[in-house]
C-alpha cells in the first residue's frame, strides 16, 4: 500500500469527501494560504475555489453559529482552527447548540458540524497555545472526539465525520502532520469508538492518545530491551471510547499505564483509570500509573516546553513503576518532533 504524510490523508479525504457531496465546504483562518494548514487544505482549495474552502476573519464565535445554522440547513463544514485553543471560542455554539441538537428534538434530526482543531507543542508557544483539549470536549455528551494518530485514522475519521449527522471535534497534534504511514487511496471511513492494539504485549497495559502512541511504541521498544513486553492501545476517539478493548487488554496484563498530553486532573487519563477500576477492578495488580504533564500552564521556552511534555522515557519509567521495578537509566533518542516554519 501507498504511504502518505498524516497532512497529506486529511488533504485526500477532504478533497475525496468534497467531490462526492456538494453539501461539504471548508472554512476557517488561513484555509486559501499556501501552506493550506500545515498542507492539509491547499489541494482542497485549488481544485474547489474560494466558494467552498472559505477564509474567514478571527471571528470563532460568530464564524461557529454560522456553521451551526448551514449544518441545521443541510450542509456538512468542515471548521478548521489552526490552534485549537481558540476553539473555546466556539464553545457556546458547539455545546449549548450542537451537541443537544439530536436529543432536543427527539432524534429527528442531526447537526453534522465537523471542527478540526490543531494541538500540542510547537516552537516555544507557552500557555495559551500549547493545550489538548480532548478531554474538554469529551466531556459533553452528543459530540464526537477523536485524536487520530496515524495517516490511516486521521484520513478515515474525517471521513466518517463528514458522512455522519452528529457533531465531531477532530484534535491533530501538530507533531504528527509529517509522519508517514500506509494509507488506502479509496475513501474508507475509521468508526468512531473502535480503537486498535498498536503493538501487542503481556506485561503492562499503556492506553496512550494522539502523539503519545507513537512515544509508547517507542516507550515499548525500551522496555523490550528490559525484558517487558508492553501492550499499546491507540483508543482513535475519546468519546465514544473502546471500553472494551482497554479492560480486555489489563484483564490479561494486569497493569496499567495511562500517557496523555493533557493534565492528570479530570482527564482523559483519569477517565480511562475509572473505566478500569469499575469495569475490571480486580484485574489490577499494582496501582494504575499515569504519564501526563505537570498540572500548570506550558512555559514558552523549548528547552523547558520539551521537559513539560511526556516522552518516551517517562513512559518507560512509569511501566516499570507499575511493575515494582527501577526505570532509572533510561534514555530515548530521537523524540517525536516536527520542524515548524510559522504557524500555518
Amino acid at each position: 500500500m501507498r504511504e502518505l504524510t498524516y497532512a497529506q490523508a486529511i488533504s485526500e479525504a477532504t478533497v475525496q469527501c468534497m467531490a462526492a457531496d456538494p453539501s461539504v465546504f471548508v472554512a476557517g483562518q488561513n484555509v486559501d494560504d499556501e501552506k493550506g494548514t500545515h498542507g492539509t487544505t491547499r489541494e482542497a482549495f485549488e481544485a474547489f475555489g474560494p466558494s467552498r474552502v472559505i477564509d474567514v476573519p478571527n471571528a470563532e464565535n460568530a464564524f461557529a453559529g454560522i456553521a451551526l445554522g448551514t449544518a441545521a440547513a443541510g450542509m456538512r463544514p468542515l471548521v478548521v482552527h489552526t490552534r485549537a485553543d481558540f476553539m473555546f471560542l466556539a464553545m457556546d455554539s458547539v455545546i449549548n447548540l450542537a451537541s443537544k441538537w439530536r436529543y432536543v428534538y427527539g432524534d429527528t434530526a442531526g447537526v453534522p458540524l465537523v471542527m478540526r482543531g490543531v494541538v500540542g507543542r510547537g516552537w516555544g508557544q507557552g500557555a495559551t497555545h500549547s493545550q489538548s483539549l480532548q478531554s474538554v470536549f469529551g466531556h459533553f455528551p452528543g459530540l464526537r472526539v477523536a485524536t487520530p494518530a496515524t495517516p490511516a485514522d486521521a484520513k478515515g475519521l474525517i471521513i466518517s465525520a463528514l458522512r455522519g449527522r452528529d457533531p465531531v471535534v477532530l484534535l491533530e497534534n501538530r507533531g504528527l502532520y509529517p509522519l508517514k504511514g500506509e494509507v488506502p487511496e479509496e475513501a474508507v471511513p475509521v468508526p468512531f469508538g473502535r480503537g486498535r492494539v498498536a503493538r501487542r504485549g503481556d506485561d503492562v497495559t499503556i492506553v496512550a492518545a494522539s502523539l503519545m502512541a507513537h512515544e509508547a511504541e517507542r516507550a515499548a521498544d525500551l522496555l523490550a530491551d528490559a525484558e517487558v513486553s508492553a501492550e499499546v492501545i491507540d483508543p482513535r476517539s475519546v468519546r465514544p471510547l473502546d471500553r472494551d478493548l482497554i479492560t480486555s487488554s489489563v484483564t490479561r496484563t494486569g497493569h496499567l499505564v495511562v500517557a496523555d498530553t493533557s493534565w492528570a486532573p479530570f482527564g482523559f487519563s483519569a477517565e480511562v483509570a475509572a473505566i478500569v477500576a469499575e469495569s475490571v477492578p480486580g484485574a489490577l495488580r499494582s496501582p494504575v500509573v499515569r504519564v501526563t504533564p505537570p498540572d500548570c500552564p506550558a512555559p514558552v521556552s523549548s528547552p523547558l516546553e520539551e521537559a513539560f511534555h511526556p516522552d518516551a522515557e517517562r513512559i518507560a519509567r512509569a511501566c516499570l513503576k507499575a511493575l515494582g521495578r527501577n526505570g532509572s537509566g533510561f534514555r530515548a533518542p530521537h523524540p517525536i518532533t516536527a520542524e515548524f516554519s510559522g504557524p500555518f
